[in-house]
């Protein structure tokens, strides 16, 4: 209005905010950038990282970037590192010989007899021994009761099934597998019977089954340095190799057709599967045995704890042999 010009507010005054339109930018805003990459092809992505350290350890073929390149077979896996906590059990995993890459003290400890054993073990040995504050080596254990001593046990480093089709093995081949077995003690009093009665190696699954922990090492006293164990990304497949390299796959179960005993292959290339005290044999390595084969026993027992049953049929195959 006219004569109002000097009022406050009444004209607008240039400077912020935008006059006239936005310049394109709502409409730029709107626009889309295109489908988003996949996670494999974004640069900061853990997918992109995880695909680089896939192509590198293929060799980097064509399409190994994204994992769709051909993969080179793996002859051996390794295990993951396991703590072994406690003085009791640091001392008689220290007795049996197992592999150790580092033993862990905690600063300050009270010294008693497990203590000075232990120490006394592994200046022995010549291993590392590293003096660690009480609050690490509780991150260590995973809070476990340590005590004030533990042990790194090292990756276990599997051999592959095809390792054990060997036609340089000394005597007759002579090879147990597991099928469903989930006792570390059960898997080294296993790989004891191979090493005491001339088996080759040891056949475990890789997925719901035992693998080599401590507890398998002290167990097998001493023999899983000696006696390779494989480990078959599936079972099934794995013992189809071995029949086709000319072994015979034995089934231990309770309702065999042929009794131990009466076994006519103890001198044929053999290969023993022991199932789980529980659920036995799985239905597909059932079909895969050749025979399925059973222990007479007393009727005042129902079944054979499974390192047993594996230990009794592994003698009279020797015995057989022998004869």
């Amino acid at each position: 209005m006219p004569g109002n010009s000097q009022r406050r507010g009444a004209i607008r005054k240039g400077g912020k905010g935008a006059t006239v339109g936005s310049g394109g930018q709502r409409r730029r805003g709107l626009e889309g950038k295109g489908p988003t990459p996949k996670a494999a092809d974004r640069e900061y992505h853990p997918a992109h990282k995880r695909a680089k350290a896939v192509a590198k350890r293929q060799g980097g073929g064509p399409g190994a970037s994204t994992g769709r390149g051909p993969a080179r077979p793996q002859r051996r896996t390794k295990g993951s590192s396991e703590i072994v906590a406690g003085r009791n059990s640091v001392v008689e995993a220290l007795r049996a010989d197992i592999p150790v890459s580092t033993m862990y003290v905690a600063g300050r400890i009270d010294s008693d007899d497990r203590v000075r054993e232990a120490l006394k073990i592994a200046t022995e040995r010549g291993l590392p021994i590293l003096e660690t504050p009480r609050g690490e080596l509780d991150r260590l254990t995973d809070g476990a009761v340590h005590q004030g001593l533990a042990l790194q046990v090292p990756p276990y480093d599997y051999a592959h099934p095809n390792d054990l089709i060997d036609p340089d093995m000394p005597g007759i081949p002579l090879v147990v597998a597991l099928d469903g077995i989930t006792d570390p003690r059960n898997l080294g009093a296993i790989i004891r019977s191979v090493a005491a009665f001339g088996g080759h190696g040891v056949v475990v699954p890789e997925r719901r089954s035992v693998g080599m922990t401590a507890s398998a090492w002290k167990t097998s006293a001493g023999a899983a340095a000696r006696v390779p164990v494989a480990k078959a990304s599936n079972l099934n497949r794995a013992l189809e190799d071995f029949k086709k390299a000319g072994f015979f796959i034995l089934g231990l179960d309770m309702e065999g057709d042929v009794e131990l005993p009466d076994l006519a292959l103890a001198n044929e290339p053999l290969v023993i599967v022991t199932g789980s005290e529980g659920k036995g044999l799985s239905r597909l390595v059932s079909e895969t045995c050749d025979q399925i084969v059973s222990i007479p026993m007393s009727s005042a027992v129902e079944s054979l704890n499974a390192g047993i049953a594996t230990g009794v049929t592994l003698y009279e195959i020797a015995r057989q042999r022998r004869s």
